[in-house]
């Protein structure tokens, strides 16, 4: 069954203006079932290099690979061009050429410099996560949800996440047994592969400890000394589990550097299903920790890079993003109290004077009200990530 993504209408019309246009997200994230669906009607080739036969021709000699691959089609799919070597001044020569492609990749190591630098000008980059709780929705049928129904959706969606596979397979026993395998499979081909990791052991220690703190500020040097590694290979390891999209760092929002923190990072997991897994924890009622994880990838897959708000002297609020310019606050509760403003968000709305806030919640009344000439907005995830796309 395929699933309507919403990034469907965005594609769509970029893919009319790009010779390239690479869509890169996590595995099994529904990039080639999209692409699929969407060339199903258009004269097209679909190359996976995953084939080793197909990624020889690309590596060791391009024009045979448009040749056997690209000739007498009007566009092309490379699927999981990441693998492929040279592959920047190879998508240029090819691009050069006139042909249409849509690229995939697994990993952000495709938008590093030694890619990207080729392709300046010719290449638009979208990002396609795991399913979307409207795609969630979407996915279960839903045109429209009440209280109840959202809330025991939600709670499916954070508890098992939002990989295509997982969402579409009814049994629970066998969901954790899927994202068991995903995670291996990404630790072990994404990360360590791509990355050349090879002390596994210390990259699923490492895992586990970020699963067991989810939102947790990262201290470096107590990392380090807890897992027993160094602080050049903690960061090497960070850097492939962010590039895999496994892990999101969120750094600090700040202007005053004397008054908030400016450095350290909080680290959360891209799919909460996933954190879950490593973990080796699906609770049967919603933990606030595990809530904020997910109300952080909804965010992320709305295309915003949200930031956290801490003082030295402990004020906090979960997220800051930026849209035209302008922090907008937001705060997450399992059960808020409609109408009563915690006093980080408070004191951020007095600091900073923002037009809008909002209190996101798990369960809780909907409803606003008005402080500082600031609206706090009281509302569920599907209001508030329907609300803060549309702006």
């Amino acid at each position: 069954m395929y699933v309507n993504r919403d990034i469907e209408a965005r594609f769509r019309n970029i893919s009319e203006n790009y010779t390239l246009v690479a869509l890169v997200g996590p595995r099994q994230s529904g990039k080639t079932t999209f692409l699929r669906e969407l060339s199903r009607p258009l004269n097209s080739s679909y190359v996976m290099f995953d084939d080793p036969d197909a990624r020889g021709f690309f590596d060791h000699d391009i024009k045979k690979f448009e040749f056997q691959f690209m000739e007498g089609f009007d566009i092309t799919v490379l699927d999981e061009v990441q693998y492929c070597s040279d592959a920047g001044p190879k998508l240029k020569y090819l691009v050069d050429s006139g042909r249409k492609m849509w690229a995939t990749s697994s990993s952000e190591i495709l938008l590093g410099k030694e890619v990207l630098s080729h392709l300046v000008g010719r290449v638009s980059v979208l990002r396609l996560y795991p399913f979307t709780l409207r795609e969630f929705l979407r996915a279960r049928g839903f045109k429209t949800v009440i209280s109840e129904t959202l809330e025991r959706n939600v709670w499916e969606h954070m508890t098992y996440g939002g990989y295509p596979k997982v969402v579409t397979t009814k049994d629970p026993k066998m969901k954790a047994i899927i994202l068991n395998d995903l995670c291996e499979t990404m630790l072990l081909k994404d990360v360590a592969m791509t990355f050349s990791i090879t002390d596994l052991g210390a990259l699923e220690k490492l895992a586990k400890y970020l699963a067991a703190t989810p939102g947790g500020i990262m201290s470096y040097g107590t990392v380090s000394k807890a897992l027993n590694i160094s602080f050049q290979t903690l960061k090497k390891y960070l850097d492939a589990l962010e590039k895999s999209y496994l892990i999101v760092p969120v750094i600090p929002y700040f202007t005053n550097k004397s008054r908030e923190l400016a450095k350290q990072p909080k680290i959360y997991y891209m799919d909460t299903g996933l954190r879950n897994s490593v973990a080796r924890e699906f609770g049967t009622e919603p933990d606030g920790k595990i809530f904020e994880n997910y109300v952080l990838s909804e965010l992320v897959k709305a295309g915003l890079a949200p930031k956290y708000w801490r003082t030295k002297a402990r004020a906090e609020v979960d997220f800051v993003v930026e849209i035209g310019g302008k922090p907008i606050p937001i705060e997450v509760k399992l059960n808020p109290d409609t109408g009563k403003v915690e006093s980080g968000l408070r004191s951020f709305i007095y600091s900073y004077e923002p037009k809008n806030a909002y209190v996101v919640s798990y369960k809780g009344k909907k409803g606003k009200m008005m402080l500082n000439g600031c609206t706090v907005h009281f509302m569920d995830v599907l209001e508030f990530s329907e609300v803060i796309t549309a702006d």
